[in-house]
């Protein structure tokens, strides 16, 4: 058995979710947004830490990360893609070249400034691959089949003595932002009932709680993820992902049939992300709600195509300004889809854009709602999407008029100036700001009124796709004066 040992120091503020605000904070008051992607222990880029084969090319690599924006990295403890990655084998016993993996990881995670968001299991490779999994009985296990994996008290167990191992050793760690205890919550997990997903959560959330405060004097943020269509199958699980007291914030994979998981263009995924996060913002309510998981994944898996990177990009760029003007926190996290696994120069620069845009927004006290459906336009080619307050709003636009061929957006240099009808704003005077989402920069400020609660603002025309920052004026120059 190794060890369990703790990390000492905290080189940078931990993360807070704040009841109330449906963002992010630092510890010391900071706002902090999650932008990042997927990655695994055998993919590309991280795969050379295992064994400690180049741990400089991964830090590197997560260095260039960071130059470009990226904040956290959603990792599993383990990926059951194959046999040479379990955390544990037999049940119980850590292995030494993955706990060393880990390690090393939250070392370069910490002396870096980045994050990861960890969930302990892998549970789509370990449901396909049951049979070769320490955790089943027949290899001398805890559990007989996937069906008892939330149910199974020796299953809880085993979940326990995981979760106990990795935070003892990482989790005083600032680098853990949350952990993802349940990777896509299923009720095929528990028996096939949806039920079962409440108990399981109350139970394994509230013991981590109790065990991190005790243990480290705080408890992690913690969150469960779910795959979207599930929601619709199981609408009962809607309370327990998105209001379950006992998890801090909401996660859901958007992988919708048809748009998100097959693109055929570059807009309409967007516009799906931008209605299903819609409903994830108002289910959530006043506390954070962010996308971990979305992509091609059935172009990739099972049609066997990697997207053209152009086309890739502008369908990754279209669907993290959807995420975040929606009201969710961030961009969302890719999962790669591609071959090779990892995301692309261009999705990097398209992270950068976002994260030099946030500055735009006062996070630290942004109660948004979602008012895409209360936006307004003259400019009839144009899809609005949008989140706001009494005194600041956030506005994505995007045409929908001007489609090529192969599916990407054809810029309309005709288009006229835009005038956009923002509602919820209380009266005074507001500086708009427009940006360029594909070339990260601030194309034009000016101001507006609003009044009775109705704000007008003429912007310029929207070529292909622009960003628009409200803010109450008098907010607007304190914070640029800082």
């Amino acid at each position: 058995m190794i060890p369990i040992s703790d990390l000492v120091e905290r080189p940078f503020a931990r993360v807070h979710a704040q009841r109330g605000l449906p963002y992010f904070l630092t510890e010391d008051g900071a706002p902090w947004t999650p932008i990042g992607h997927n990655d695994a222990v055998i993919w590309p880029e991280l795969s050379p830490l295992f064994r400690r084969r180049d741990p400089a090319a991964v830090e590197r690599h997560l260095i260039w990360l960071r130059e470009h924006g990226v904040t956290v990295i959603r990792l599993m403890l383990e990926y059951c893609h194959g046999e040479h990655r379990y955390l544990e084998r037999p049940v119980g016993c850590f292995v030494p070249n993955m706990v060393q993996f880990w390690d090393d990881l939250f070392q370069l995670l910490e002396k870096v400034g980045l994050r990861v968001l960890l969930t302990p299991y892998d549970t789509f490779f370990m449901w396909i691959r049951w049979r070769h999994h320490p955790y089943n009985r027949a290899n001398g296990g805890v559990c007989a089949t996937q069906a008892e994996w939330l149910t199974s008290p020796g299953m809880r167990a085993a979940m326990k003595h995981r979760l106990a191992f990795a935070s003892a050793r990482w989790g005083s760690s600032s680098a853990l932002f949350a952990w993802d205890i349940w990777n896509e919550i299923h009720p095929a997990h528990g028996g096939d009932d949806p039920a079962t997903a409440a108990p399981f959560i109350a139970d394994v959330a509230a013991w981590l709680r109790t065990y991190e405060k005790e243990r480290h004097g705080f408890a992690n943020l913690q969150t469960v993820s779910v795959f979207g269509p599930e929601l619709i199958n199981h609408p009962m699980l809607a309370e327990a992902i998105f209001r379950h007291p006992a998890l801090d914030f909401a996660n859901t994979h958007l992988y919708e049939t048809g748009t998100i998981d097959l693109p055929r263009d570059t807009v309409n995924p967007a516009l799906a992300v931008a209605r299903l996060m819609g409903t994830a913002v108002e289910e959530a309510g006043d506390r954070p709600v962010f996308d971990s998981e979305h992509g091609p994944i059935h172009s990739f898996k099972d049609k066997k195509r990697t997207l053209p990177a152009a086309f890739d990009d502008e369908y990754f760029r279209h669907i993290q300004w959807a995420h975040l003007a929606s009201g969710g926190a961030g961009g969302g996290m890719r999962w790669p889809n591609r071959h090779p696994h990892v995301l692309t120069p261009g999705m990097r620069a398209a992270q950068r854009a976002l994260a030099d845009f946030l500055p735009l927004i006062d996070w630290t006290c942004f109660r948004r709602r979602n008012l895409s459906d209360e936006l307004r336009c003259n400019d009839p080619g144009l899809a609005l999407v949008g989140c706001g307050d009494e005194r600041q709003a956030l506005v994505w636009t995007v045409r929908t008029d001007s489609l090529s061929s192969e599916g990407m957006i054809e810029p309309r240099r005709d288009a006229p100036a835009a005038r956009l009808i923002v509602p919820g704003l209380h009266d005074g005077e507001y500086v708009v700001t427009t940006y360029d989402t594909r070339a990260g920069l601030i194309t034009a400020r000016l101001r507006a009124p609003s009044a009775d609660s109705v704000l007008e603002a003429t912007v310029e025309p929207v070529h292909s796709t622009l960003a628009v920052s409200i803010r109450a004026a008098g907010d607007a120059e304190v914070s640029a004066g800082k």
